[in-house]
């Protein structure tokens, strides 16, 4: 199988938002990278306690709808995301693995009454996707607060970290057998 990204838009997320991924996650993993039609949020996701949804769903969904056609899948989700032990979170993946999801919600100004920016949203969901990507090739977060991999606690960790490795987490990525990074 040749090393290839996947990302599967999921639910309200659109297929066009998703591919303006493709560039920046084929220039940082030199990667060939292809969007997939969408596909239905998984039902059992929904916790109408918290009205968020479980990110493991969707990587359970991207694992059974994409066993191994792709090397890394991502989804891409227009609904707000949680785990167990957070009020909220931007993605997840698998640590190494082959698998992750990241969420657009949050990283909409919309969503906090500020002026739609497709600029700053672009930003964001880029550094986003390659964080959680990241993390499939075996990277664990950073403690550099400039460095994608810098775990993202609010949405200012965000706009302040930049879309690249540093460094240190460059130098692991190309040790998990990467591509020639950007």
């Amino acid at each position: 199988m040749p090393e290839t990204i996947c990302i599967v838009p999921f639910g309200q997320a659109d297929p066009k938002t998703a591919e303006t991924l493709c560039g920046p996650l084929e220039s940082t993993f030199v990667l060939k990278t292809t969007v997939r039609n969408q596909e239905l949020v998984p039902p059992k996701a929904y916790n109408a306690a918290r009205g968020q949804y479980l990110s493991t769903a969707f990587l359970d969904a991207l694992r059974r709808k994409h066993p191994g056609d792709a090397s890394k899948a991502l989804a891409v989700a227009e609904v707000d995301l949680y785990v167990p032990r957070l009020n909220f979170i931007f993605g997840e993946a698998e640590k190494p693995g082959r698998v992750a999801v990241i969420s657009l919600t949050r990283l909409r100004p919309e969503y906090y009454g500020e002026p739609a920016d497709k600029q700053l949203f672009g930003e964001r969901m880029v550094k986003e996707a390659i964080h959680e990507l990241g993390h499939t090739f075996g990277l664990w977060h950073c403690l550099n607060p400039v460095c994608v991999m810098f775990f993202s606690n609010s949405l200012p960790d965000t706009d302040r970290k930049s879309s690249e490795f540093c460094a240190r987490c460059a130098r692991k990525l190309k040790q998990h057998g990467t591509n020639d990074l950007k």
